[in-house]
């Protein structure tokens, strides 16, 4: 059975469908297209009464959801996409991200040094697109993985994986900071003593396999080697999430009885470009700099904006609150956020829970108030600075996803900068 549909879904009858595999499917709302797809494949509906061998369940849906419960009773298997596709296929190389914040840039970065080193590298998994849609075209798996899909790795074993950092995240799916920190070390779970662990230094964990740690502040291989100065990485790209890319691509590369040319990983990090949506410069108006990270919704994301942004700082606040540490971001903002934006569902309450002096702004729909939120942003600054949307709140008050909001918020700061001939956008 593969229950929900939606990407990940997709994908999984997607790859069923190529390998001649039988499948019937359960989704509480299945989209017109999804079950159009289901048809042209070939599957029909399932029913959660019938016995299955294995049920392949979509990210979104929780671990203990009375449906799985059921279908577990009778001796289903409830596994992800990523064990399908390591089950499928064996040999294929996987490296495996996760982490609170960073782990979708250190996915994309990891494909792109081992793409410079010669491997045709392929990510998938919790970004897009799903893991089936890259397993036959890929020599290596770059996967970033998501606390969700770590609740069903039964049996996984990554020769490398990566973690990224361990926050507060999630909680209203997990419940708890300790569940939600133990479905994230599932990614080492299935390690033995010949894999490789990437930590952050000073995060100690419990794992058969070697640990190499790293830090932002060198960018070096394991022995100490230096590959390139934090300073001329490319604007966008985390140290951070730099130096853990480099030590899982030397892991990797070892692990392929591959040569470490420090040469190419320098080039491949000169080379690099951040995700879109990710801290991306948007626009320019003189001295001011529009930046985009839409998808800062978890606080160690946010204060790493806040840590990243020249100041001083309007800093666009708002969206769904999803239970977000403050405290830290008050500490991160102090001395360089000179006004916060407050705007959405939540957005006025999260400003009153920072401490910091606000303006609150509204609009008829999404768009007009990332257009009011911007010109705000802009105009509590003095001609210079950064207007960072770092919102904390999720999106889905007022836009389908975090996407769509940040296309929101770069088309109103194209638009603003647009406005006077001195601005490049």
């Amino acid at each position: 059975m593969i229950y929900g549909l939606g990407r990940s879904g997709r994908g999984v009858m997607r790859f069923l469908a190529r390998e001649g595999g039988m499948a019937e499917w359960v989704d509480a709302r299945p989209t017109p297209e999804d079950e159009a797809l289901a048809a042209e494949l070939g599957f029909g509906r399932g029913d959660v009464g019938r016995t299955y061998q294995t049920v392949v369940a979509a990210p979104g849906v929780p671990i203990d959801h009375p449906d799985l419960l059921a279908l577990q009773s009778r001796g289903a298997e409830v596994i992800g996409e990523v064990v399908l596709a390591a089950r499928a296929r064996p040999q294929l190389p996987m490296v495996g991200i996760t982490g609170t914040a960073g782990k979708g840039s250190t996915t994309v970065l990891i494909a792109q040094l081992l793409r410079e080193c010669g491997l045709n590298a392929q990510e998938g998994g919790n970004i897009d697109p799903p893991l089936l849609d890259v397993v036959d075209q890929a020599e290596v798996a770059v996967v970033e993985l998501s606390s969700f899909q770590l609740e069903r790795v039964p049996g996984l074993r990554l020769p490398v994986a990566v973690i990224t950092n361990l926050g507060v995240d999630h909680l209203d799916r997990h419940r708890t900071i300790e569940a939600y920190h133990a479905a994230k070390r599932h990614i080492t779970a299935g390690q033995e003593p010949g894999d490789v662990l990437v930590l952050p230094a000073g995060l100690d964990l419990p794992t058969r396999a070697q640990v190499r740690t790293f830090s932002a502040t060198r960018l070096t291989l394991r022995g100490g080697t230096e590959v390139l100065p934090a300073a001329e990485l490319p604007e966008g790209v985390h140290p951070a999430n730099a130096a853990a890319a480099l030590l899982a691509t030397e892991a990797l590369l070892e692990h392929l009885g591959r040569q470490v040319d420090i040469g190419m990983l320098a080039q491949g990090l000169c080379r690099a470009r951040p995700v879109g949506g990710r801290f991306e410069t948007v626009a320019r108006l003189g001295e001011v700099r529009f930046i985009e990270d839409s998808i800062a919704t978890r606080t160690l994301a946010v204060q790493a904006a806040l840590e990243r942004a020249q100041p001083p700082i309007a800093w666009l606040v708002g969206g769904r609150d999803k239970g977000a540490e403050l405290e830290p971001l008050r500490n991160a903002a102090a001395g360089r956020v000179t006004r916060v934006i407050a705007f959405g569902e939540d957005g006025e309450a999260l400003a009153r829970g920072l401490g910091l002096p606000y303006d609150r702004v509204e609009g008829r729909d999404g768009d007009e108030v990332m257009l009011n939120a911007a010109r705000a942003g802009l105009q509590a600054l003095d001609g210079e600075g950064t207007v960072l949307l770092a919102p904390i709140g999720t999106s889905f008050d007022l836009f389908r996803d975090y996407k769509a909001r940040g296309e929101s918020f770069a088309r109103a700061a194209r638009r603003l900068a647009q406005q006077t001939p001195e601005v490049t956008a």
